[in-house]
């Protein structure tokens, strides 16, 4: 959290109180990547920041499923579980598939339940309610899918410490097929398979695989041992790839690193999404607006949050309902209610969020690393949202928990250097959690209500362990430009460098010495700015729910003030007239 690195444009506490740095990178390998790959300087710049060299450049910009998909043999679990898998769909057997209710659970469930259908194979989903079940398998529902004749269950981004309910499942006689991707610890569940790239006894290389990831290289591995078994001599060998959309999607909303093979998924999966052929995903895209080529914004802040919906304050097996449908008129009136729930959800949110800032600012500032709030009544399904609404103002370890009876469901998340899963797992070692996991930036537990201070000062000491210096909130950069250096073949070359998420943040770069020419509010608390250069060129910025912020009301109140102004540029296109457009992350005034 903390740099010896000299501030950028000299600003050392921002409007937000954020110290602004540039991104580490080699000058000179960026000036030569500009020259080989005949880009703008800025980009080169951009790249060599994000640890492109000179030989991975082309793999970078262009990436392909043939150079970096792995072998799925190379994962642990993934013979034994193949070798189940073929046997029951040639043996006609219906496939249990138990599924996580968030997107990278629904895209998963759905993923396992197409690819299935292709393969000529029978499957039953099941997605635990969110109130009344809790995150990962459980022995009733599990018990209740072995009552129904299933013998083989496959669980998806969820199960790898799920320790008590898979063991009843292997006593009534199921066989259980881990898939998952969240941190393990060194007991392993009682399964048949445990696949999972981030188990402590894997190998692989490819940690940063999303749960969808590790089942479309489930799939893949299952339709070759298909395939060696003879299954397609009498029927269509099915396409895995054009199921990739859901991938993409899963990938980019866990926000995982988008790195390696997970650039090749969402880069190739966008593409498919782009032809509409998921009738679930275009009647979703519809009913929300999409009217553009999707991208990765349009994956993690457009379709994601309303396929969540379902399982954050509606009905938890929605979403993968609807991106396994291919009924038109179904996956319309699926989509209409997901959107329905989203804006329940956003109304709902609202109000724990509000409630969470006011009992966080009314405690003294104890200068820990960890913010943690709590609340009776606090619906359960917005807490991870509330967390990370948190951590971004505040720029600090957020957890929210909301309680009931004599206990609470938490839910945290984490910033860049801190790895709140690790220690959320260590809490419930040692005895302070009920339930807990997760990975270095989100996290989830469940935490007797008794022993919540204590979990706060346990989890407190750990993040600050990892500390190294003060705890100062950082804003990295890209480049400073003038206003009038922001033109539309600029963001659109950049636009290359994607798609942006963990792992590959979308360019952030500082409008330097910008004069506000108008300033007004729009919106929810939006403010919408005309910002001039030194040359008189006019960008057009915006700064979400930013009114009664300190930057926002500086902003309002200070016409013709020059600022530094941070933010990501987008191409804003309004009745067929496209212009590039600020997206303001922070500002500070220019001295």
């Amino acid at each position: 959290m903390s740099h010896t690195q000299p501030a950028f444009l000299g600003v050392e506490r921002s409007l937000s109180g954020r110290r602004w740095l540039a991104r580490p990178g080699d000058e000179r390998l960026a000036l030569t990547l500009a020259q080989r790959l005949g880009l703008p300087e800025l980009v080169g710049r951009v790249l060599a920041s994000r640890g492109v060299g000179l030989d991975e450049a082309e793999s970078f910009l262009n990436p392909t499923l043939r150079d970096l998909l792995p072998d799925p043999g190379h994962l642990k679990g993934m013979e034994r579980a193949v070798e189940r898998l073929v046997a029951a769909v040639t043996g006609g057997e219906t496939i249990g598939i138990f599924g996580d209710y968030d997107v990278d659970g629904a895209t998963s469930s759905a993923l396992l339940r197409n690819a299935l259908a292709d393969m000529g194979a029978k499957a039953r989903v099941y997605i635990p309610d969110r109130i009344k079940e809790g995150y990962g398998p459980n022995a009733p529902a599990l018990l209740r899918l072995k009552d129904e004749g299933i013998g083989v269950v496959v669980t998806v981004d969820c199960g790898t410490t799920a320790f008590d309910a898979l063991e009843a499942a292997a006593q009534a006689g199921l066989d259980m097929i881990v898939v998952d991707h969240h941190v393990g610890e060194a007991a392993l569940p009682a399964a048949l398979a445990v696949i999972n790239p981030n188990r402590l006894d894997e190998t692989s290389p490819h940690g940063h695989l999303a749960a969808v990831g590790v089942a479309f290289l489930l799939a893949v591995g299952l339709n070759r041992g298909l395939k060696q078994a003879g299954w397609y001599q009498s029927r269509p060998t099915p396409d895995l790839m054009r199921w990739l959309d859901l991938v993409a999607l899963g990938t980019v909303c866990d926000v995982v690193p988008l790195v390696g093979v997970n650039r090749a998924l969402v880069v190739q999966g966008l593409k498919i999404m782009a032809k509409r052929g998921n009738v679930g995903l275009a009647a979703l895209a519809d009913v929300a607006g999409v009217k553009e080529r999707p991208d990765s914004y349009t994956l993690g802040y457009v379709l994601g949050p309303r396929v969540n919906a379902g399982g954050r304050v509606g009905e938890a097996e929605l979403g993968t309902r609807l991106l396994s449908t291919d009924d038109p008129a179904e996956a319309a009136e699926i989509a209409r209610r997901l959107d329905g729930y989203n804006k329940d959800r956003q109304e709902i949110e609202a109000v724990v969020l509000l409630d969470a800032i006011e009992q966080v600012e009314g405690r003294p500032d104890d200068g820990r690393p960890l913010l943690i709030a709590a609340g009776e009544n606090w619906h359960p399904g917005v807490i991870g949202i509330v967390a990370g609404r948190l951590k971004e103002r505040y720029g600090r370890v957020a957890c929210v928990v909301a309680l009931e009876g004599d206990q609470g469901k938490g839910s945290g998340r984490s910033v860049p250097g801190l790895d709140l899963g690790s220690a959320i797992i260590a809490a419930r070692q040692a005895g302070l959690l009920r339930a807990g996991g997760g990975h270095a930036m989100a996290a989830g537990f469940t935490v007797a209500r008794d022993r919540l201070d204590a979990l706060s000062d346990f989890l407190a000491e750990r993040l600050q362990a990892q500390l190294e210096g003060d705890l100062v909130p950082l804003l990295e950069l890209d480049g400073a430009l003038d206003a009038g250096a922001a033109g539309i073949e600029l963001v659109e070359t950049l636009a290359g460098v994607g798609p942006f998420g963990s792992g590959n943040p979308e360019p952030r770069f500082a409008v330097s010495g910008a004069r506000i020419v108008k300033a007004d509010v729009v919106g929810s608390g939006h403010v919408r700015l005309m910002l001039a250069g030194a040359g008189g060129k006019r960008l057009k910025a915006i700064a979400f729910r930013a009114a009664d912020s300190e930057m926002g009301h500086a902003f309002l109140s200070s016409s013709g003030t020059a600022f530094h102004v941070a933010g990501t540029l987008r191409v804003d296109t309004w009745q067929g007239n496209s212009s590039v457009q600020l997206i303001i992350d922070d500002a500070a005034f220019a001295r």
